[in-house]
C-alpha cells in the first residue's frame, strides 16, 4: 500500500511533494521517506548580469551582430553547404537549419539586454555584451557567441569555418 503526503512551503507558495511509501502489517507501519527536493534543485541560481548599456546601444548592437551572423552564415551555406540547409532571419530571430543536425535558434532579449542561443549540440545559453572587448559571452564558460558557433558549425559541415564578429562598441 502506497502513502502519498502533499506538503506546501509557505515561503515559496510552491508545492513540494513528499511521498512516503508505506508497507503495512497488522501491528506496525514502515516509512521510507522519498529523497529531499532539495538535492534535486542542487543547480547554482542564474548568475544575473547587469549590463551598463542603455536599450538604443543594446539594440543597435545586437542587430549588428545578428546581421552579421546572418551574411557570414548565407555565404557559409552557399560555399559549404547542402542546398537543404537554410538561414533565415525575421523580427529579431535568426534561424539556422542543419536538417540531420537540428536547428539553431538565435535572438535578442531586450529586457535581459542579451542574446539568446538554442543549440541543437550544447543547448541554450545567454550571452551578455561585454564592453571590454566588444564581444557577446556566456557567463558560465566565458566563451563567446562567434567562439561556439565557430566551433559547432565547423565540426557539422565538417571544415572549419570562421564567422567574423563586426560589432563596434558602444558610443
Amino acid at each position: 500500500m502506497f502513502c502519498s503526503v502533499l506538503r506546501v512551503s509557505p515561503r515559496l507558495f510552491l508545492p513540494l511533494y513528499k511521498t512516503q511509501y508505506c508497507w503495512r502489517n497488522a501491528k506496525h507501519v514502515i516509512s521510507y521517506p522519498r529523497p529531499s527536493l532539495a538535492r534535486y534543485m542542487a543547480t547554482p541560481p542564474p548568475q544575473v548580469n547587469t549590463s551598463s548599456l542603455s536599450m538604443e546601444e543594446y539594440h543597435k548592437l545586437s542587430d549588428e551582430v545578428l546581421d552579421s551572423l546572418l551574411e557570414d552564415l548565407e555565404q557559409l551555406l552557399e560555399e559549404h553547404g547542402l542546398p537543404s540547409y537554410e538561414v533565415e532571419y525575421s523580427s529579431g530571430v535568426l534561424t539556422l537549419n542543419l536538417e540531420e543536425y537540428g536547428t539553431y535558434v538565435i535572438n535578442k532579449q531586450p529586457p535581459n539586454k542579451q542574446i539568446w542561443l538554442s543549440s541543437p549540440f550544447s543547448g541554450p545559453k545567454r550571452y551578455d555584451y561585454t564592453e571590454s572587448d566588444g564581444s557577446w559571452r556566456y557567463s558560465r564558460d566565458d566563451k563567446t557567441l562567434y567562439d561556439l558557433l565557430n566551433e559547432e558549425i565547423g565540426r557539422a559541415l565538417n571544415t572549419p569555418i570562421h564567422l567574423s564578429l563586426s560589432s563596434s562598441k558602444p558610443s
